[in-house]
């Protein structure tokens, strides 16, 4: 009857270890991914800004819309991942650009 008691210890034991060990892998992956996330995020505002940049330097205005930018220059991204707003107040005025990752509330500019 001991023996019963202590194989089942072990049993509940290697469960619970199993268990904690998904939980914690399953974290660092989750923690891996949204890093990932942020680095598309940055690299992708990075781009953006380096092709507005370069259109002003060389037409001696800013791109009308984003879709300019991306037929023009080649900028592609992910666009189930991000949701990027363009604004432009003028011609000879830097656009206003923000990037979010859908499903998120945070932001760049």
């Amino acid at each position: 009857m001991k023996q019963n008691e202590n194989t089942d210890n072990k049993t509940v034991f290697t469960i619970i270890s199993f268990a904690l060990i998904m939980v914690l892998f399953l974290l660092s992956v989750n923690l891996a991914s949204r890093g990932n996330t942020e680095r598309q995020k940055e690299s992708l505002l990075r781009a953006l800004q380096r092709d507005v940049t370069y259109c002003y330097a060389t037409t001696g205005r800013y791109p009308k819309n984003l879709d300019y930018v991306e037929r023009v220059y080649g900028l592609s991204y992910d666009k189930d991942l991000f949701l990027v707003d363009y604004k432009i107040t003028g011609s000879r005025i830097p656009p206003e650009i923000t990037i979010t990752v859908k499903g998120a509330s945070s932001s760049s500019q």
